[in-house]
């Protein structure tokens, strides 16, 4: 009989449940639900709906059962740096408030302020980014008080869709990691920023690791669902999965390209240099205390808001196809500069970005899908040029996983612009990682090595190497 584990994967603008089974050295995935996400405006913010979510978890896993797929674990991934507030009758006290609201504007600033730059950036080791959790946090403070005041449980939103299912609470290390709160080197709630900060120390959970149980589900969900499964961590933030997922990472930079461009490498220690800093590198935690040294870039955001404001008419591929008809237009968009974060229009914005610089503004579908295209490929490009400078050497390929993988514009692009050979693939990088996790746990699967041996002859992965001129 087969042993199934099943891995929940939120991203930002979708949701899917697969399920993987381990035969013959193969891993085996099987989608059996998927679901749209989308942040959604309430009470005057920009939130994520997690009651929408949790109901889209469930109905999967009554998908399991009506296939007659019984699985043995559950995880679930998300992205990061979002959280919930729970009461002392742990009801929620916040909404899911999403990163891309404008609540964060200039608290930034103000934190460093008070505690400094290049400290804060020592003890953490997290890049500088508006919406980390701090200033989040920090916002919610000076903004609403009483709130904060009332809060006796913080939980980032896997934590709190784990609660959910299991009525346990715990911060899981990964995603705990972007909040710009956790210690780089003693992997732990870093108090002094906490109390500096006036923030409840009380507030925040006890750590635990990707492959920890954190326990079963609640028996009024065994009895809805029909069975019981273990609840097994995964590296809950969705880039901490899909690195697990990167076949040979020794010797090579990932992209992990969806929503968001996660560029970087892994590595053994956290990497808090003046350098890193000026480049503003983070160093976010990994499954078994492995360290991803990566960079945050604006990612396919930026097209996905393109379709958005065209009402849908063209399909993703279709704007990869316009984009290839484009042959005299040349110009390139800082792809993290903050106004493209929620902007009203995105291609409004875009246009205006290449009139204040003097470059051919883009009119035409296929000119602005060539503009974003393009410009990610130069992000990425100087990305990797930052990197190796920073480990003083040359690294030889790159490996592409996620569903931006299957762009092949974009991944001929990438081998265009930087020489090295590119490998895209696997695609479903982050249920893959989840998967490995729980397989781990449950004694299947030996350590993270043998994993990647095993992903290597499971998944196909496509070369891509630099077209001569």
């Amino acid at each position: 009989m087969k042993k199934y584990s099943l891995a929940v994967d939120i991203g930002a603008s979708s949701g899917r449940l697969i399920v993987g089974d381990l035969e013959k050295n193969q891993l085996h995935l099987n989608e059996v639900h998927r679901f749209e996400n989308s942040i959604i405006e309430k009470n005057n913010h920009f939130c994520w709906d997690v009651g929408a979510l949790f109901f889209e978890i469930k109905q999967g896993i009554k998908k399991c059962h009506e296939l007659g797929i019984r699985p043995v674990s559950i995880g679930i991934d998300t992205w990061a740096v979002d959280f919930v507030l729970l009461d002392e009758n742990d009801q929620l006290l916040t909404d899911a408030i999403a990163y891309r609201d404008p609540r964060t504007d200039g608290i930034m600033e103000e934190v460093v302020e008070i505690f400094k730059k290049e400290r804060l950036y020592l003890e953490t080791g997290i890049q500088f980014q508006k919406f980390n959790t701090i200033y989040q946090l920090y916002a919610l403070k000076k903004q609403n008080p009483d709130v904060l005041k009332k809060a006796k449980t913080f939980l980032m939103i896997p934590d709190y869709l784990h609660f959910l299912l299991t009525g346990i609470k715990a911060n899981e290390y990964t995603n705990a990691t972007s909040t710009q709160l956790i210690n780089a080197f003693t992997k732990k709630w870093d108090k002094d920023i906490i109390h500096t900060l006036g923030l409840n120390l009380d507030m925040f959970q006890e750590i635990k690791m990707p492959k920890e149980m954190l326990g079963s589900l609640r028996n009024e969900l065994v009895e809805e669902f029909g069975f019981n499964m273990d609840v097994i961590l995964p590296a809950t933030h969705d880039t901490g999965s899909a690195v697990l997922a990167v076949p040979e990472l020794e010797e090579t930079i990932y992209i992990s390209s969806g929503t968001w461009s996660l560029i970087g490498v892994e590595n053994h220690f956290p990497i808090c240099v003046t350098k890193a800093l000026d480049y503003n590198f983070t160093n976010e935690g990994g499954m078994d205390y492995q360290y991803r040294f990566l960079k945050n870039i604006m990612g396919l955001w930026m097209i996905q808001e393109v379709r958005r404001n065209y009402n849908n008419r063209y399909s993703f591929a279709e704007l990869v196809d316009l984009s290839r008809e484009v042959t005299t237009f040349a110009s390139i968009v800082d792809v993290d500069d903050q106004r493209f974060l929620k902007p009203e229009n995105m291609i409004e914005e875009i246009q205006k970005y290449c009139l204040e610089t003097n470059q051919q503004v883009p009119n035409k579908p296929g000119e602005i899908a060539k503009c974003v295209f393009e410009s990610l490929a130069d992000s990425y490009k100087k990305a990797i040029a930052e990197i190796e400078d920073i480990f003083e050497k040359e690294f030889k390929t790159i490996n592409v996983i996620g569903g931006g993988c299957q762009n092949q514009l974009l991944n001929q692009l990438i081998a265009d612009v930087t020489g090295k050979e590119v490998f895209a693939g696997p695609i479903e990088a982050t249920a893959i990682g989840n998967i490995i996790a729980q397989l781990i746990s449950l004694g299947e699967i030996k350590d993270i090595h043998e994993a990647r041996s095993i992903i290597k002859q499971s998944f196909n992965v496509v070369s891509y190497t630099k077209i001569k001129n």
